[in-house]
């Protein structure tokens, strides 16, 4: 064989003795040859590079009471956690649905689990809203179960080129299927100041919802071209550093998080799809169908409180999740992403 070809690959070097940026952490982005390594990263009470921790797992399973021979949804895929605990109490003859957005991370999850031994005999996954899952119901049947998880996924998150965190230096992109539609960069282009200080209140709650909005339409009325993720934080930065020196870190790190969760909802349309996947729910599922919601922001929980106890009253759930369900202490701890998640949950009647 040739010297040439009988070489392996040099990694990526870095700085330093710890690998930061997301395509040097090459142990993390191949957990199969560098498991002791991933577990170390656990440990740490960080979530491994280009991986995501589900949420509150043990809760929505005791909840489902899944049992072999049944039929269910998970509604966002994603890395495929609770798909993967869901498919083993399925097991033998029952069969998952599986559908997100995302055209980079869906073919990736789809050959985890195949590995795994779960082919399209028990799992059937397709590239799809979940503002549709009345389509998927004309194929599958009537439901007995549908899970939903809200939030976006750390592999989403961590990685610059998404443009989903104001930490890391990319494009201001934060669209879930980067192929469909205008990123939150095309969208700063063209909105009113008015108009983007009613979406940083409306979706995030933001209290510099004025300051941040005169302060970006300014900047983008004298030419400049908000392309980057770190372009938006060194305005917010800016904009904010009036605040108390004591307090002003900790609340520009608030406000970026709610900056970019506020475009992120927008570029997305998560409020609209989310009232649709509410309405369609309960034409869905069997007789006694459960569904199980997970979300991570207030706007996203009112929402799904509300669509619960109205069909409730209506009588078309007979039984709804009297009080949101939150990680455990010890999850909140092993995993920080998971504090601010909240679950909860229906029964068709």
């Amino acid at each position: 064989m040739d010297d040439q070809e009988s070489k392996q690959p040099r990694r990526v070097r870095y700085n330093g003795t710890h690998p930061k940026a997301f395509k040097e952490k090459y142990k993390e982005l191949d957990p199969n040859q560098y498991a002791d390594d991933i577990e170390k990263v656990k440990l740490q009470g960080r979530t491994p590079a280009g991986m995501h921790r589900s949420i509150c797992v043990n809760e929505i399973l005791e909840f489902l009471d899944i049992v072999p021979g049944q039929i269910g949804l998970d509604a966002t895929l994603g890395y495929g956690g609770h798909s993967l605990e869901i498919l083993k109490c399925l097991m033998p003859n029952g069969r998952l649905y599986a559908i997100d957005v995302d055209p980079i991370e869906l073919p990736r999850t789809k050959g985890r689990l195949e590995a795994l031994g779960f082919g399209s005999d028990v799992l059937v996954i397709q590239k799809m809203n979940f503002s549709d899952i009345d389509q998927i119901a004309c194929e599958s049947g009537p439901l007995n179960f549908v899970l939903a998880d809200l939030g976006v996924s750390s592999m989403q998150i961590d990685n610059p080129e998404r443009g989903f965190s104001f930490k890391i230096e990319g494009p201001l992109d934060l669209r879930l299927n980067p192929k469909s539609g205008k990123s939150a960069a095309a969208l700063l282009k063209t909105i009113s100041q008015q108009k983007l200080e009613e979406l940083f209140t409306i979706n995030s709650d933001e209290p510099h919802s004025e300051l941040i909005s005169k302060a970006i339409i300014s900047k983008i009325s004298k030419g400049m071209v908000i392309a980057t993720t770190t372009q938006l934080q060194e305005i917010i930065k800016e904009t904010l550093e009036f605040l108390p020196e004591n307090t002003r870190k900790e609340e520009i790190k608030k406000t970026c998080q709610r900056c970019f969760q506020a475009l992120r909802i927008e570029v997305n349309n998560e409020f609209g799809v989310l009232d649709k996947f509410l309405e369609k729910l309960p034409s869905v599922l069997a007789p006694g169908g459960k569904v199980a919601i997970l979300s991570f922001h207030s706007g996203e929980d009112r929402r799904v409180k509300k669509s619960f106890q109205s069909l409730f009253r209506e009588g078309i759930y007979s039984e709804v999740a009297p009080d949101a369900i939150r990680p455990s202490a010890e999850e909140s701890h092993a995993n920080p992403r998971a504090k601010s998640a909240k679950f909860r949950w229906a029964i068709k009647s």
